[in-house]
């Protein structure tokens, strides 16, 4: 068997498996993210209703740097809910195709 043939098997042996007992405190680590995912929600939500009277003020004033503000803001505010609200599908998500590598 040449080296190349034993560099390439090597890393083939190898199984990990993520477990939630491997280290202590895991169960407050997982209440502590689900507290911060649901105060980055409410956030998101203060962010979407700010950014929604900034729009209005913005367009009923005639101020269109006001208004296009306004409306960066609820965009902003919309992704940071999708991505605080889909954080843990995304996370399965490509650990799944990270395992298929």
């Amino acid at each position: 068997m040449d080296l190349l043939t034993a560099v390439l098997l090597l890393p083939l042996d190898i199984e990990i498996d993520p477990n939630s007992n491997g280290l202590p405190g895991i169960g407050q680590l997982k209440k502590i993210v689900g507290a911060s995912m649901t105060v980055g929600l409410v956030l998101a939500v203060l962010a979407l209703i700010i950014s929604a009277i900034v729009w209005a003020l913005g367009a009923n004033s005639s101020n269109p740097h006001l208004a296009g503000r306004g409306k960066l803001g609820v965009l902003v505010a919309l992704g940071a809910a999708i991505v605080c609200g889909a954080s843990v599908t995304l996370v399965n998500f490509f650990w799944n195709v990270g395992q298929q590598v």
